[in-house]
């Protein structure tokens, strides 16, 4: 990987993230931004399929902007814009869409997936329910990583079929007009070993769907009520407890010092501890982490914030390459 690799990330905007968000998704990702040419963008016309509510995708869409700003995305080194500033992306799927054999979008997981839950539901129209957005989405998708020419695209091994569907449209589109211009082929860039899963207040995967989530950056008060009510035994402050088996403890781990979760863990298990005087630190633990990202994020989320600012740039620094690449794929084709 040479110093011009490309990254790009597609950040959804279904949703407000939580804690487990951050540490699965947000902090690995800002971690690698500095060692590679990065783009992140904000897949707001992606989310239309699940998100029909003007107002809501509206404060979807800046509050997850206004989530990695706070957490520590610098707009300077990593291009940060909205997919829908990017009109190429639109026009080069309408292109790729006519290279795209329709057998391809038919085993599509998520088409797939529709399609089963009605067989399983007794529908007789297996489509029942499924619109072109859905269906077409892998093509969306491979338009959002080929009109910025990239070269990896950081995902979970669950997303590998999209970044395998982008990589067989570019060779299609390649294998057509390869000797006018040629698309770099993508590649998936997993996650090595098991990626860190937090559990939710009940101790599922954390989850909005579960509703056992706690909001990144749930107000200071809230949040406090919040751990409090996370369940725990009946164990006695002075009997020994098990660690592993606690939500509150599992949480702590992920955020506290090494240093700092030797030392619970020690008095979990001697006795002496309770689980209140547990939630207590964990409290600690989270407010001070997200304390500084909380203030952020609200001035940020204010209407005279230069978050509007900073996903103008980052626009019109991706137009550019966008319109370098939809320039010469449009000439391949024909069309200039």
């Amino acid at each position: 990987m040479g110093a011009t690799t490309t990254y790009l990330t597609g950040i959804q905007t279904s949703g407000e993230p939580h804690i487990g968000n951050y540490i699965g998704a947000i902090k690995p990702a800002l971690a690698a931004a500095g060692a590679h040419e990065t783009l992140y963008f904000l897949a707001d016309y992606h989310s239309l399929n699940s998100v029909k509510d003007p107002a809501k995708l509206r404060h979807d869409i800046r509050a997850v902007a206004s989530t990695w700003l706070a957490c520590g995305l610098d707009p300077q080194r990593t291009i940060l814009y909205r997919q829908s500033s990017i009109p190429e992306v639109f026009e080069l799927s309408v292109i790729l869409a006519n290279v795209t054999p329709k057998g391809l979008m038919n085993r599509a997981h998520a088409y797939k997936a529709a399609r089963d839950r009605n067989a399983a539901a007794g529908v007789e129209d297996l489509d029942a329910g499924v619109n072109m957005g859905l269906f077409n989405y892998p093509i969306l998708m491979a338009a959002d990583i080929l009109i910025m020419e990239t070269d990896y695209v950081p995902v979970g091994r669950d997303q590998a079929q999209h970044i395998e569907y982008a990589a067989d449209i570019a060779q299609s589109f390649n294998h057509l007009y390869g000797d006018t211009y040629r698309f770099p082929i993508p590649e998936g860039d997993f996650p090595q070993g098991d990626a860190s899963v937090l559990p939710g207040t009940d101790g599922q995967k954390m989850s909005k769907s579960y509703d056992n989530h706690i909001p990144l950056f749930l107000p200071e008060n809230k949040l406090k009520k919040l751990v409090r009510r996370i369940p725990t035994d009946s164990t006695p402050v002075e009997e020994p407890k098990d660690p592993d088996s606690s939500v509150p403890f599992q949480l702590l781990a992920q955020f506290a010092s090494a240093e700092h979760t030797a030392s619970v863990r020690a008095r979990l298990e001697a006795g002496g501890m309770g689980w209140g005087e547990l939630k207590n630190e964990l409290f600690d633990t989270l407010n001070t982490e997200f304390a500084p990202m909380r203030a952020r994020y609200d001035e940020l989320m204010s209407p005279d914030s230069d978050l509007d600012a900073i996903l103008e740039d980052g626009a019109r620094r991706a137009r550019e390459r966008a319109r370098r690449v939809l320039a010469q794929v449009r000439s391949a084709v024909g069309m200039a």
